[in-house]
């Protein structure tokens, strides 16, 4: 089944937050197709909406992390992520980057940035499910 490459998903559990994300993204011409608040509900939206990038907060309160909603989703929908976070704990960093390497923005993240990093992961073709 296709990715819609011109959706985008958002992962965070603070809710100002992901309706800020929301506004940026739509500003860059993008349709959000939903913000869930933790990682079962984003496997559920991503496998439902199929979008082509994820952007996900990596901690999501209690329960399974980002990272862990972006592995789900690599191996079973392959969308790309872009982790945002406001995380700069070295541990942190080297897990996304073992267990699930995507790009990483640090909050609050500047439209430029934004901007940037989704061009880049419009570029390249989504991971292979």
């Amino acid at each position: 089944m296709t990715l819609h490459r011109d959706r985008v998903l958002i992962v965070e559990d603070e809710f100002l937050i992901g309706e800020a994300l929301r506004y940026q993204v739509e500003d860059l011409g993008l349709s959000v197709c939903g913000v869930a608040m933790d990682a079962e509900a984003a496997v559920r939206l991503a496998v439902s909406e199929r979008p082509f990038l994820v952007l996900s907060d990596v901690r999501l309160g209690a329960g399974r992390d980002g990272v862990d909603a972006a592995a789900e989703i690599r191996d079973t929908v392959g969308s790309k992520v872009i982790f945002i976070t406001g995380s700069r704990e070295p541990s942190t960093l080297e897990r996304i980057q073992r267990e699930h390497p995507a790009p990483v923005l640090f909050k609050p993240v500047s439209d430029a940035g934004l901007r940037a990093a989704v061009t880049d992961a419009l570029k390249d073709p989504p991971a292979t499910p």
